[in-house]
């Protein structure tokens, strides 16, 4: 993790999207221990508006499933 934080421009961007919330945990957990990340927001549900909709989220949406955006900005 920290060689790929080290390869991201300063003030680049991470972006993960799952809708999986076992995993989505899971990568925060690791990414807010990785000291060259900050989190740039406390709300995982919200999908910025530049990210398209996928035909998977969105069947994953219509089953029932929370769609989590972990945006970290490198610092």
């Amino acid at each position: 993790l920290k060689l790929i934080a080290q390869k991201i421009k300063k003030s680049g961007y991470l972006h993960i999207a799952t809708d999986w919330e076992d995993y989505a945990l899971w990568i925060i957990d690791l990414l807010d221990k990785e000291e060259l990340l900050q989190k740039t927001s406390d709300d995982f549900f919200k999908k910025p508006d530049y990210r398209p909709l996928t035909k998977y989220e969105n069947r994953g949406i219509k089953l029932g499933y929370r769609v989590w955006d972990m945006i970290y900005r490198r610092i």
